[in-house]
């Protein structure tokens, strides 16, 4: 079976200017997109793709040389600008578009970007479309030199659009916190959305990190930084935090005693609401490896069963799709609310915390506050190499005992990112001593047999 090299987990990403993110393979990218895209036409009516950006440095540039690539083949273009990656989703569905395309990195430093495509529905490519774009890729022999690069022009209109319909998503009489909301833009996307959207629904909100510089995007800010937002929240005593990631497609929050709460505490507090209103579709939510098995034991009591896929948005939205679930998401604040949106949209999962709160009266603390996560370590290990984890003797033994050992009193996950060179080591159990203890073990495994050193993040 062929295996993706361009692409990872969400999209092609890289670091901006060296492959695969040069201008030959973006231009060569946008061609075998564009040429994918004429093959899908059911007429001899033209291709049409709309295309945003993040705030970074490297976006613009990205950004003409892929819309040339693209324009080569016939293909009609549309710009948005900068724009939420979920926008660009919504834009591709709101005008029928054949396709949309990103250029973004998401939560990565400035110096990455990437490249995220999604069809006429909204979803990412399948698997066999990207490999289908890598080999249009490789077979391309068009030599290498200055790439042309298309004047871009954003549609205003497109963000506006955009901002009407996260509006619309707050019912009209719904009542509206009294207090601020603390809100975390990290120099990215939200910038350009989330302040327009909350002074038109008219929600005081105080606003950090709203004044993207191109390289200042996710930068000890944001929803991988969010102890900055939290110290806000709490400073404000404001009615929660949130704060959004590069491109607006996940959200952390804060409580208004600063407390964080991660996407499991969003659905955790949204997952028995929509079973009360019989809202929840097969009474089932959708997490991955990585949500925390706490959750788990809290939904149950709900009579709400818990399935887990691989990490990563895309098969989540998979398996919504293929069981006709309508929530689901991840830890990592990647939350889908399919009777909205297919995409993850950190902002529609502000609004829909917003809806839960002004109908239910409760406050963020009560909402979320009943979920005492059990402790969880995950370390990220930095590696040179990305080989089968069972075929590395010394790696597949200690996992093995460790597993063994810990047995039904906790969970213990090992992967590679599906968009960085590191290897994420996740243990979790009731016991937080045992769970240094095994995350120890495996991670100075790794480290010996590919690795260079950890970074702990305890939860």
């Amino acid at each position: 079976m062929q295996t993706r090299k361009l692409f990872g987990t969400d999209g092609m990403r890289g670091k901006a200017g060296h492959y695969p993110l040069d201008q030959g393979t973006v231009f060569k990218f946008g061609k075998a997109v564009g040429r994918l895209l004429q093959k899908k036409m059911e007429s001899s009516d033209r291709p049409q793709v709309v295309l945003g950006e993040d705030t970074r440095e490297s976006g613009r540039e990205i950004s003409r040389v892929l819309a040339a690539g693209i324009r080569s083949t016939g293909t009609r273009l549309f710009y948005a600008g900068v724009i939420t990656t979920p926008g660009v989703a919504f834009l591709t569905r709101h005008h029928n578009f054949t396709a949309g395309i990103m250029v973004s990195a998401s939560h990565n430093p400035y110096y990455d970007n990437g490249i995220k495509v999604f069809t006429n529905s909204g979803l990412k490519l399948s698997e066999a479309q990207e490999l289908e774009i890598e080999r249009a890729i490789s077979d391309d022999q068009a030599q290498d030199g200055e790439y042309p690069q298309d004047e871009l022009s954003p549609e205003p209109e497109f963000l506006q659009e955009y901002v009407a319909y996260l509006r619309g998503i707050l019912p009209a009489n719904l009542p509206l916190p009294k207090e601020p909301l603390v809100v975390d833009c990290a120099n990215g996307s939200a910038s350009r959305v989330a302040p327009l959207l909350l002074k038109d629904v008219g929600i005081d909100a105080r606003i950090l990190n709203a004044a993207p510089d191109g390289r200042n995007i996710n930068l000890h800010c944001g929803s991988l930084h969010p102890a900055s937002m939290a110290r806000e929240a709490q400073a404000a005593n404001a009615y929660l935090g949130v704060a959004f990631d590069g491109d607006a497609d996940r959200a952390i929050f804060a409580t208004r005693d600063g407390r964080i709460a991660d996407g499991d505490h969003v659905l955790y507090a949204a997952a028995p609401c929509y079973e009360r209103l019989r809202k929840l579709e097969g009474h089932t939510v959708v997490g991955t490896l990585m949500t925390n098995l706490a959750l788990e034991h809290a939904l149950a009591r709900c009579g709400i069963g818990l399935k887990r896929t691989a990490v990563g948005d895309r098969y989540v939205l998979e398996e919504m799709l293929r069981s006709g679930y309508n929530l689901g998401g991840e830890p990592s604040g990647h939350i889908i609310f399919a009777d909205l949106s297919l995409a993850g949209d950190g902002i529609i999962t502000l609004l829909q915390i917003l809806r839960i709160l002004g109908e239910t009266g409760a406050s963020f603390i009560e909402a979320v506050g009943g979920l005492k996560q059990y402790p969880q370590v995950i370390c990220n290990i930095p590696v040179r190499e990305k080989r089968p984890l069972e075929s590395i003797p010394e790696v597949s033994r200690t996992i093995e005992a460790c597993s063994r050992e810990l047995g039904d009193a906790g969970r213990i996950v090992v992967r590679y990112s599906g968009t960085e060179a590191l290897a994420r080591v996740m243990v979790e159990a009731q016991d937080a001593s045992a769970v240094e203890h095994y995350a120890a073990r495996i991670t100075r495994a790794i480290e010996a047999a590919i690795g260079a050193t950890a970074g702990t993040q305890a939860h």
